[in-house]
C-alpha cells in the first residue's frame, strides 16, 4: 500500500487557538505543536560523511533540517539565540540520536564577528564545511506597513536576513570543497509581497537575486547556490510575530500552513548529489500558490 496521503488532510488545519509569544518563541508552548519529522522522517545515506552548518537550527524548519541532515547521515554544527537554549538541546537530541555529531553555538548573525567565529568552530569541529544552510531570519509583523516599521526594526530584519548571510557565505567559501552547495532560506513573500511583512519581504526577494547572482560565480568551482522558498509553515516565529494565529496558513490552496517536516526534503534534495546539474534555483514549497 502506498504511504502517500492527501495533502490537505495530512496535517493539522486551521482554525488554530489563539497564542501569542514573547520572540522568538517557544516550540512546545505551541497548539498544535510543529512536526519536524521526529516520527516521520527516514534516511537513506544521501548526505554520508556530509559536514554541515544550518542557522537558526535550534526550532521550526532549522530543527527539521538538522534532523533529516542527521538521519541522511551528515554532522551538523547549527546555531541559536540564547533565550532558544531550551530549544536547541532538543535539536541535539534528535541529532545524537540518528548517530552524528551535534554542534549547537550560541551565536547572533546580526554581528560580523560572531560570524566568523561560527565558521572558525566549525572549520575546528569538522575540517571542512560541505552544506551551509541560511536559515535564521527575523520577522515581525506590522498591520500599519512602513509607517509601523521602525528604523530599529528595519535594521534588525536586514542585519538578520541578509548581512548574516552574506558574511557566512563569504567566511565558508574557502573552507567549501568541490561538491559543496550553500542552501538559502527565501519565501513566498519574495514574489507576494504582504505589506504587513513589507521589511522582511523586501529581504526575501534580495535572498532569491543573491542566490541567483551568487551561483552563477561559483559554478565553475563545483559549488551550486540554491534556495528554498516555502510557504506558510506552522514554527515559533508564527506565534511570536504575528497577530492572528488562528487563521495562519488558510489562505494557501491546500488550506493549512506546512509543518517544519515538510519543507526538509527540499533541503536534502539541494544538499544531496541528486541535485549535481541544479544551481540557481528557486525550489518553491508554496502550498499550491503560484510563483514565478
Amino acid at each position: 500500500m502506498s504511504d502517500n496521503q492527501n495533502p490537505v488532510t495530512q496535517h493539522p488545519r486551521p482554525d488554530f487557538p489563539q497564542q501569542d509569544q514573547p520572540h522568538p518563541g517557544h516550540t512546545e508552548e505551541m497548539r498544535p505543536e510543529p512536526d519536524h519529522g521526529e516520527s516521520s522522517y527516514r534516511g537513506s545515506g544521501r548526505l554520508e560523511g556530509c559536514r554541515t552548518i544550518v542557522t537558526g537550527g535550534d526550532s521550526g524548519i532549522g530543527r527539521a533540517v538538522a534532523l533529516a541532515f542527521a538521519r541522511e547521515g551528515a554532522d551538523v554544527l547549527f546555531t541559536y539565540l540564547e533565550e532558544e537554549e531550551k530549544d536547541a538541546r532538543e535539536t541535539v537530541r534528535l541529532v545524537e540520536d540518528a548517530g552524528r555529531r551535534a554542534v549547537a553555538v550560541s551565536c547572533d548573525i546580526r554581528e560580523e564577528g560572531e560570524c566568523r567565529a561560527l565558521v572558525d568552530r566549525a572549520v575546528q569541529e569538522f575540517g571542512r564545511i560541505d552544506v551551509l544552510v541560511n536559515n535564521a531570519a527575523f520577522q515581525m509583523a506590522q498591520p500599519e506597513s512602513i509607517e509601523g516599521i521602525t528604523t530599529e526594526q528595519f535594521d534588525r530584519t536586514m542585519r538578520t536576513n541578509l548581512y548574516g548571510m552574506f558574511w557566512l557565505s563569504k567566511m565558508a567559501l574557502p573552507h567549501i570543497p568541490e561538491g559543496g552547495s550553500i542552501i538559502n532560506t527565501t519565501s513566498v513573500q519574495a514574489y507576494k509581497a504582504s505589506p504587513h511583512l513589507l521589511d522582511y519581504a523586501t529581504t526575501k526577494g534580495a535572498i532569491v537575486t543573491f542566490t541567483q547572482g551568487l551561483a552563477q560565480y561559483l559554478a565553475d568551482r563545483g559549488i551550486r547556490v540554491n534556495a528554498v522558498a516555502p510557504g506558510p509553515v506552522w514554527t515559533p516565529l508564527i506565534p511570536a510575530t504575528m497577530p492572528d494565529t488562528e487563521k495562519f496558513g488558510k489562505q494557501a490552496p491546500l488550506g493549512r500552513p506546512a509543518q517544519p517536516a515538510e519543507m526538509a526534503p527540499a533541503f536534502v534534495y539541494l544538499a544531496s548529489q541528486d541535485a549535481s546539474f541544479i544551481t540557481a534555483e528557486i525550489l518553491n514549497a508554496t502550498g499550491g500558490t503560484p510563483l514565478p
